[in-house]
C-alpha cells in the first residue's frame, strides 16, 4: 500500500470542503491498482501561530510512522510526496469508494465508540468525559466506549501530542478496527493534547500497553530506528519532546488528567 500511495499516478477527484486547510479526495493508481486517498498539499495550509508554517504535511506522516512503530494501526497508511498541487501528504482513504463523478461517504464518524447523548441515555458500560449544554441549552454528556482499540488511540495521541482528537476523527476501519485522520496538529514541543478520549484519565495503563511504550522508548533513543525515521520529518527537539512524554508515561503507569492551564477538549467536540 505505501508503495501505491508514494509511486501511483494522483489524481484529484475532488475537495473535503468542511476542512481548514486543502484536503483534496483523489485516486491513486499503480500498475492497473487504484485506490481511494486524501491529498493534502503544503501549498494549502493554513499559517497557525503555533505550528511552523509548512509541516502539517510532515505531522501527518510522522504520526503514521509512529503508529506503525507501535503496532497499533491507529493511523492510515500516509505518504509523503509530489502531487498535482506540490508536495504533501497522502493517506489512504478510509470511507466508501464510488465513482469518478460521486461524492464519496466517510465511514461513521466516531465509528459508533464516540457521541453526545442526554446525561440519563449514557450506554452501559460507557465513560462520560465531561457534561454540557447545546445550543438549545439541553443538558448533553460527551462519551466514550470502554473499548480497547479507543484506549490504545488516546495513548497514541498523548505520545504524539494531539491537539485536535475530535469524535469526527475517529473512524472505522475496513477490517473492522478503529483508526484516526488528521493528524497534522501533533508533536509540537509545547503541551497540546486535545481530546474526546479523557474517559481513562488517571487510571493505570494496561499492562501490554506499558510493555509496547517500553519498546517504543528503546526505538526513539538516539540509536534508534523510529528516532531517525522521525528526524526527518519533525525537528530535533520535537523527537526528543516525544521520548520525554513515553518516559513519563511509564514513569507514572497511568493516563494522564487534563491540565488547568489550557483547554483539553477540541471544539467543536465532534
Amino acid at each position: 500500500m505505501l508503495d501505491l500511495l508514494s509511486r501511483g499516478q494522483l489524481e484529484v477527484r475532488g475537495r473535503l470542503v468542511d476542512a481548514s486547510n486543502a484536503t483534496l479526495y483523489s485516486a491513486v493508481t499503480l500498475d492497473g491498482v487504484e485506490a481511494a486517498c486524501v491529498y493534502k498539499p503544503v501549498a494549502g495550509e493554513r499559517p497557525l501561530w503555533d505550528f511552523p508554517t509548512g509541516t502539517l504535511a510532515h505531522r501527518e506522516v510522522a504520526a503514521y510512522v509512529l503508529s506503525a512503530a507501535l503496532g497499533w494501526d491507529v493511523v492510515p497508511p500516509t505518504v509523503l510526496r509530489d502531487g498535482p498541487f506540490g508536495p504533501g501528504s497522502v493517506q489512504l482513504w478510509i470511507g466508501t469508494e464510488t465513482g469518478a463523478d460521486d461524492a464519496p461517504e466517510i465511514s461513521d464518524p466516531g465509528a459508533g465508540l464516540v457521541d453526545i447523548v442526554p446525561p440519563d441515555q449514557v450506554p452501559p458500560g460507557w465513560l462520560q468525559v465531561l457534561r454540557a449544554q447545546n445550543y438549545e441549552g439541553t443538558p448533553v454528556s460527551l462519551v466514550h466506549a470502554d473499548d480497547p482499540d479507543l484506549r490504545r488511540m488516546a495513548v497514541f495521541d498523548v505520545v504524539a501530542n494531539n491537539a485536535d482528537r475530535k469524535g469526527g476523527h475517529i473512524l472505522r476501519a475496513p477490517g473492522g478496527g478503529v483508526c484516526g485522520v488528521d493528524h497534522g496538529l501533533t508533536f509540537n514541543v509545547d503541551e497540546k493534547l486535545r481530546t474526546v478520549l479523557w474517559g481513562w484519565a488517571g487510571r493505570r495503563l494496561p499492562a501490554e500497553i506499558i510493555e509496547v511504550l517500553r519498546a517504543l522508548c528503546r526505538d526513539l533513543a538516539d540509536e534508534g530506528l523510529l528516532h531517525e525515521e522521525l528526524r526527518r520529518l519533525l525537528t530535533d527537539a520535537e523527537v526528543t519532546r516525544t521520548r520525554m512524554r513515553v518516559a513519563r508515561l511509564l514513569e507514572s503507569g497511568r493516563h494522564p488528567r487534563p491540565g488547568a492551564s489550557r483547554h483539553p477538549i477540541p471544539w467543536p467536540a465532534f
